[in-house]
C-alpha cells in the first residue's frame, strides 16, 4: 500500500492499493477511483470476526460520530479521498496501547485493524456545535489512520503537568496521554453558547496536541448571516429582474 497526500488548501488522500489490500472510511468520502476497486460495506475494519466488528462495533462507532457501517475499498487499484473544506490531511499511526482522540468528523479512512469507538459526550444546553455538544471518537488498534483538520493546523507536544485551555471547536486530536477536562468559565454569555456560559477544554500533557485554526461549526455559524441575508437580497432582485423581463417581452 501507497499513500500519499497532494495539494495544499484543499488537499486530497490518493492511496494504491496491491491485490487484496483495502482502507476503510466511515463516512463514504470517496472523490474518485479505478475500477479495479471493489467496494464493500462491512461492520468491521479488519478480516471477518475482527477489529471493531459485529453490531456492537457499529453502534461504538455512532456514538462517536461515524455510521452503522464502514465502507471497504479493496485493491487492486487506486483510490483518491478529498477534504470536505480547506485544510490539512494528517496522517497517524496506532499501535497496541497507542490511542488517539478525534474530533467528531476527523477520521478520514484508515488502513486494516483500525476501531472508531466514541470517547466521550458533553451536552451543552444551547447553540454550541448545532445542538450535537462536544462529542471525541477514540481510534486505537494497529495500523495507520489519517485524519482531517479545518484551517491551519498547529501542534504542541505538552510536558507533564502543563495545561492549555482550548475552545472545544478548535480541537482536533490529541494523544490519549494527554488528560481533558471540560470547564466553564462563568458570566461570558451570548447567542452561540447560551446560558451555559463560556466553555473551555483544559489539556494536560504529557503527550501531542493537533489544534485546527477552522472548526467547522464555527465557520457555518459566522456564515449563516450572511447565507440568510445573501438569500433574501436574492430573492427581492429575481423578482425585480424577472419582472422587468415579463414587461419587456409582454410589451
Amino acid at each position: 500500500m501507497q499513500a500519499e497526500i497532494k495539494g495544499t488548501v484543499m488537499p486530497i488522500l490518493e492511496i494504491a492499493l496491491a491485490q487484496g489490500e483495502y482502507v476503510v472510511t466511515p463516512h463514504g468520502e470517496l472523490a474518485w477511483m479505478t475500477t479495479s476497486i471493489q467496494m464493500s460495506q462491512t461492520t468491521s475494519s479488519g478480516p471477518a470476526g475482527g477489529a471493531g466488528g459485529g453490531l456492537m462495533g457499529g453502534l461504538k462507532r455512532m456514538l462517536g460520530g461515524g455510521g452503522l457501517f464502514l465502507t471497504r475499498y479493496q485493491g487492486p487499484g487506486s483510490i483518491t479521498f478529498a477534504a470536505k473544506v480547506p485544510g490539512h490531511i494528517v496522517p497517524v499511526d496506532i499501535s497496541a496501547g497507542s490511542t488517539y482522540l478525534v474530533h467528531r468528523h476527523g477520521w478520514l479512512a484508515g488502513t486494516p485493524n483500525i476501531t472508531a469507538s466514541v470517547a466521550m459526550q458533553q451536552s451543552f444546553r444551547a447553540g454550541w456545535q448545532g445542538g450535537e455538544g462536544f462529542l471525541l471518537q477514540k481510534l486505537d488498534g494497529e495500523g495507520r489512520a489519517w485524519i482531517e483538520l479545518s484551517g491551519e493546523v498547529t501542534s504542541y507536544d505538552l510536558p507533564p503537568g502543563q495545561t492549555v485551555l482550548v475552545h472545544p471547536g478548535h480541537i482536533g486530536m490529541f494523544a490519549s496521554t494527554v488528560q481533558f477536562q471540560i470547564t466553564r468559565v462563568p458570566g461570558i454569555t451570548n447567542m452561540f453558547f447560551g446560558g451555559d456560559g463560556f466553555h473551555l477544554v483544559a489539556l494536560t500533557g504529557p503527550g501531542r496536541v493537533w489544534l485546527q485554526s477552522m472548526p467547522l461549526v464555527i465557520l457555518a455559524h459566522a456564515l449563516s448571516h450572511y447565507l440568510d441575508k445573501g438569500g433574501a437580497k436574492d430573492a427581492v432582485a429575481g423578482g425585480a429582474v424577472g419582472g422587468m423581463l415579463g414587461g419587456l417581452l409582454g410589451g
